[in-house]
């Protein structure tokens, strides 16, 4: 029985022992990776989203490297969806306002 109980106390030790480790060494490897130098995609890729970053900051919400043809593909489409659906701003998210129904109560 005592063994029993203590080969049951050893799994459990050894399960959270072995949890442990696997968090210590995940975590051990992310800082040793920024430790080093970067690899070439890595660095490549971080590069890219900077410069993406940098980019759309200085447009102020518009589109990245949109040219010219496409801000002119742009208006003509909105030009199209306000002749069909009339005119507003296409631009933005529609307000909806729903009124409560006035329920009436029924006599039984």
């Amino acid at each position: 029985m005592a063994l029993h109980k203590l080969f049951r106390l050893s799994s459990l030790f050894r399960s959270a022992v072995s949890l442990t480790l696997r968090r210590n060494i995940g975590l051990s490897a992310v800082l040793f990776n920024r430790a080093k130098d970067l690899d070439p995609i890595q660095k490549l890729f971080l590069d890219k989203i900077r410069d993406y970053s940098t980019k759309s900051k200085a447009v102020a919400g518009g589109i990245v490297d949109a040219g010219p043809s496409y801000e002119k593909g742009v208006s003509e489409e909105i030009t199209k969806l306000q002749r069909l659906y009339g005119t507003g701003d296409l631009t933005k998210f529609p307000d909806f306002k729903f009124t409560e129904p006035q329920l009436q109560e029924v006599a039984k």
